[in-house]
Parts: structure tokens; sequence; C-alpha cells
């Protein structure tokens, strides 16, 4: 069982408060997401593993069961070509969940007119595979999520 960690501090607002069809309907994978608290800080790990990729805007961690957890750091943030985002890891880097990986603000990215939420997707699960999704509420950085089995 993996236990998926909040990248960042905020308000869940689950997949369908993403403001793009492609996550609000899972089909990346199913999930959640959180509406950041504004101001600079990290997003980090959400689950210990290795980093499989890393963009400024988005990374994925692949656990040792082989579970890909995908951060999205915002909504049309590739568009941003890195600016506003700074990488603390390197892909293929061991992590620990809780870490930091990459620097941002997302108000920043919401003062250029894009959404700073972030999407925390499950990748090549079923729906069925995740439990105790939270859809709602305030959550801490690093607290879960949801987790996968």
């Amino acid at each position: 069982m993996t236990r998926v960690l909040s990248p960042v501090a905020g308000r869940v607002v689950g997949l369908a408060g993403v403001p793009d069809p492609v996550f609000a309907q899972a089909m990346v994978g199913p999930g959640t997401a959180v509406d950041p608290e504004r101001g600079p800080g990290h997003a980090i790990a959400p689950v210990t593993g290795k980093i499989v990729k890393l963009h400024p805007h988005a990374y994925v961690v692949v656990d040792e069961e082989g579970h890909g957890v995908l951060v999205h750091l915002g909504i049309d943030t590739v568009k941003l070509k890195g600016q506003g985002f700074e990488l603390l890891v390197s892909e293929g880097d061991e992590v620990t969940a809780g870490q930091p990986l990459v620097g941002w603000d997302p108000a920043v990215i919401e003062a250029g007119g894009r959404s700073p939420i972030c999407a925390v997707v499950a990748l090549d699960a079923g729906a069925d595979a995740l439990s105790d999704v939270r859809e709602s509420g305030e959550v801490a950085e690093g607290a879960e999520l949801f987790t996968w089995t």
C-alpha cells in the first residue's frame, strides 16, 4: 500500500476542481488536486521513490511497488518554459516522501493568468485502486491525500 502525500499546503478541490478537462475527467488517472497557498515555497515528493520524469512544472515519482505519482504544478504552466520554477533535484534521483523537489510561487503563476491548482494523479491506476481520497478541506504539506493498493 502506498500513502500519497500532498506536495503543497492548501485547499483540496478534487480532480473535478481542476480547470482542465484532461485532469478533471481523470483521463490521466485517478487522484485529487490542491489549490495551493499563495506565496513562495516548495513542492515536495508525494512518495519515496525514483524521479522518472522531471519538468519545472511537473514530476513523476515511482515508488518501490511501481506506483507512479504525477504532480502537476498549475494548469498550462508548461507554457512558462520553466520561468518561476526552480528544480532542486534531477531526473533519476532517489527521493524521500516529503523532500522538496521544486521551488515555486503559486501567486506568480496566478498573476500570469494561470491556475496554480496542483493535480496529484495515480498513473496507470484504476479508480478502485485508490482509497480514502481527499476531495475537500484544508491540507498541510506532507499530509496524506489518498492511499493506493
